[in-house]
């Protein structure tokens, strides 16, 4: 009820004309709307997670309204230096996207092109040079495949219960134990990948034809040799998709993520995403040490000059963003109102 009447007050507000004047404004010129995506679905993710894929014609949409609006959609090193330059064209903005899905060269990127936009992809590595569903996503996907059901346990997945599918909380539990499982046992990609073939086959899934088609999975490193040589801007989003506490560890996961990222595209990555948008106050010294220009995070938001530049807000675009939202973030008058929330973490980081 209250996003009915938030979207009623919008369409009010634009039809007396605010979204006209903040978008020519002096106060939007002088900010940076960075917006962020993440998956592209190739046959039903955005139902499956609507806070992270959005269908191909939601995201055509979106770039339509920014070049029917005459936005500067601008290359994000670019954006970045000349917002703290005061030297911003009117209506800025800039892409992301994080992970770097294969959906995103086979659905995103094609449509950015045809468009003329630049784009940043934050390329988490691990799973690049592993070329297999994401362990966690897959497994979560599956479930939701046969939600509503109740299947026999699986013991030699360790699971000793049935799975109640029957809600999406339920899922949920039976997704965190096959990830606790993993964790405990310390499993590599691998058996990783066999516990999530053995849940495909007690879930009656073709699990090898989810794999044919490349669902959940990243860009193997031809895709993002092929991408970089086009001129997408690949940047930091750690090596196994994961902030550790630990000072050693998390700059080994900048560095490692670094270090791949320049033998596959052979350019040196110096901005930087948050996993699943999850930062503390320690990692920004962190990322100064490991020589890091920026970093984004999932908080809504524009950026000023005045922003931590390790701290930058992004909006993150979901499927179930109307046009008349989106159009508000646009303009700036989304984040004058300010209808908005601090992000909620995407989903449990993959690891090796």
């Amino acid at each position: 009820m209250l996003r009915v009447i938030k979207r009623t007050a919008l369409h009010m507000i634009k039809a007396a004309g605010v979204f006209g004047l903040v978008r020519d404004s002096e106060w939007r010129q002088r900010r940076l709307l960075i917006l962020c995506y993440h998956g592209i679905s190739q046959q039903d993710e955005h139902l499956w997670r609507p806070a992270l894929y959005l269908e191909p014609k939601a995201l055509e949409q979106r770039l339509k309204m920014l070049k029917d609006g005459g936005y500067a959609v601008l290359p994000f090193g670019e954006a970045v230096h000349r917002l703290y330059e005061n030297d911003l064209p009117p209506r800025s903005v800039a892409i992301t996207f994080d992970d770097g899905t294969y959906d995103f060269y086979k659905h995103g990127y094609p449509l950015l092109k045809s468009y003329g936009f630049p784009v940043t992809v934050y390329q988490t590595t691990y799973y690049t040079d592993y070329s297999r569903p994401i362990f966690n996503l897959i497994c979560s996907y599956m479930l939701w495949k046969r939600r509503g059901s109740i299947v026999d346990a699986g013991k030699e997945l360790g699971l000793d219960s049935p799975l109640d599918l029957t809600t999406s909380h339920s899922r949920f539990l039976v997704e965190r134990q096959l990830v606790q499982n993993a964790l405990r046992d310390d499993l590599d990609g691998k058996k990783k990948d066999e516990i999530a073939a053995g849940l495909a086959k007690l879930l009656n899934i073709d699990y090898y034809e989810l794999v044919s088609r490349r669902m959940l999975q990243l860009m193997n490193p031809t895709e993002v040799d092929e991408l970089a040589t086009q001129g997408v801007d690949f940047e930091l989003h750690t090596h196994r998709h994961r902030t550790p506490q630990d000072e050693l560890l998390f700059r080994k996961e900048i560095s490692d993520n670094r270090k791949r990222i320049q033998e596959i595209t052979g350019s040196m990555a110096l901005h930087f995403c948050y996993p699943s948008g999850v930062y503390a106050v320690p990692f920004l010294d962190w990322l100064k040490a490991e020589r890091v220009i920026s970093a984004t995070t999932c908080d809504a938001g524009l950026a000023t000059a005045q922003t931590e530049k390790l701290l930058l807000p992004r909006v993150v675009d979901v499927s179930g963003r109307t046009p008349i939202e989106f159009e508000s973030w646009l303009t700036g008058a989304g984040s004058l109102l300010a209808f908005r929330r601090k992000a909620a973490q995407k989903y449990a980081p993959p690891t090796d």
